[in-house]
């Protein structure tokens, strides 16, 4: 298979494995009112899925330096439909939810690594950093799309098919995968091979462990923002007493802002990635992770100012968060010591999504605390809010800093 097809074909089965992955953070204020749930749950319920994907990438990962990728991706598109179809008819309430939630995360953690592993073992030199770039793009685009094709089944059909699309979409993925892609053994180790799970040679690896903490932080980020933003802004909406009828346009709708914010991620890391080449990968995740921290602290206080505003901000914001995804995640893959790519994506993996499991349970605990007393959340809970997560970004230039990440072939 040529190199140009091996790219769409594990881009587009990306694409349909993502579609549904966002849906319950978009209907997440529907399921905290049927359900009675406080804004911890719904931190938890969101959070989870990282959880789930941090508990198992490790070993999913790690076996890609062993087997085929394939065989891992197909595992994972299974456990995605199931995750899918099971919460979209089976769950009632917080515990069920939050079991389905979880094996989406492992169904995540078995396609989304594997998936660019089987993908840079194919493209190597200066257009394997592109290469990564694309697949990410993918991902984000549906992750993106997945916010308001949930939002939109939701309120024609009901929140269970907004949220059954998902592991429709899985489905889909695992025929094409299963049938479309050509087998590929792994590439032999060198010298002895350590362990299953013997991460040290990663550990040791300065450039790569910096991406990788990089990205722990980055993703606590990102995860925040994304599985809050549609609460986040549906609360501005209602403090400023507006709605589609009365000064929101249905092209302002908090759906569709989430949405939008997703596309403009995907343009933002595509360019941030082209930036990290031309003027410096440190450089480049420096910079925006420094800026970034400047809008989170205001951006939870907007709501007290204007819905539009509010609205703004995220976008800015979200610009801001995935201008640096791809540089990192293409720093740590290109950083692998050979034979050590898939153990190197997994200790990427692991640390980035144990930041996205914190990063929606801490805005819940937040929100909670800073409330009113009573589960509500309030301007001033919505600010310190991300203020908190704003203070945890430090972690990521002082990494840059300390650690002093290489750059990658291609790189000025």
């Amino acid at each position: 298979m040529s190199t140009f097809r091996l790219i769409i074909l594990i881009c587009v089965a990306q694409t349909l494995a993502q579609i549904g992955t966002f849906s319950v953070p978009a209907l997440l204020p529907r399921f905290i009112d049927v359900w009675s749930l406080s804004n911890t749950d719904g931190g938890w319920i969101t959070g989870v899925f990282y959880l789930g994907y941090v508990l198992s990438v490790p070993v999913l990962v790690a076996l890609t330096d062993r087997m085929d990728p394939k065989r891992v991706y197909l595992f994972g598109v299974i456990m995605i439909t199931i995750a899918g179809l099971g919460y979209a008819w089976l769950a009632d309430g917080f515990w069920s939810a939050l079991l389905f939630r979880a094996i989406w995360g492992v169904g995540w953690a078995g396609t989304y690594m594997p998936g660019l592993k089987a993908l840079s073992d194919r493209v190597e030199g200066p257009g394997q950093s592109r290469a990564v770039a694309v697949h990410a793009a993918c991902i984000g685009i549906s992750g993106a799309l997945s916010f308001v094709i949930a939002g939109t089944i939701a309120e024609w059909y009901g929140w269970r098919w907004g949220v059954a699309v998902g592991g429709g979409g899985a489905a889909i993925s695992f025929i094409l995968m299963a049938l479309l892609l050509p087998s590929h053994p792994p590439t032999p180790h060198e010298g002895p091979r350590p362990a299953l799970l013997d991460f040290r040679p990663v550990l040791r690896n300065r450039s790569a462990m910096a991406y990788s903490i990089g990205y722990c932080v980055h993703t606590l980020e990102m995860s925040a923002l994304r599985n809050w933003v549609v609460a986040f802004l549906a609360f501005a909406a209602a403090y400023q007493g507006v709605s589609e009828d009365g000064g929101v346009s249905s092209w302002l709708a908090p759906t569709v802002i989430a949405s939008c914010m997703g596309l403009l991620g995907v343009w933002a890391s595509v360019t941030g990635n082209e930036l990290s080449i031309r003027f410096g990968r440190r450089r480049l995740i420096m910079i925006v992770m420094l800026v970034g921290m400047g809008v989170a602290a205001i951006i939870g206080f907007s709501a007290t100012v204007s819905y539009p505003l509010a609205a703004g901000l995220v976008l800015v914001y979200a610009i801001l968060i995935w201008a640096d995804s791809s540089s990192l995640t293409a720093g740590a893959a290109g950083s692998a010591q050979p034979g050590q790519r898939g153990a190197t994506l997994a200790v990427h993996s692991t640390l980035g999504y144990a930041g996205g499991f914190f990063g929606p349970l801490i805005v819940g605990l937040v929100l909670d605390l800073a409330g009113d007393g009573a589960g509500g959340a309030t301007p001033f809970a919505w600010g310190m809010a991300f203020l908190a997560i704003a203070a945890i970004m430090a972690i990521g230039p002082l990494a840059m800093v300390v650690l002093k990440p290489e750059g990658l072939v291609g790189d000025k």
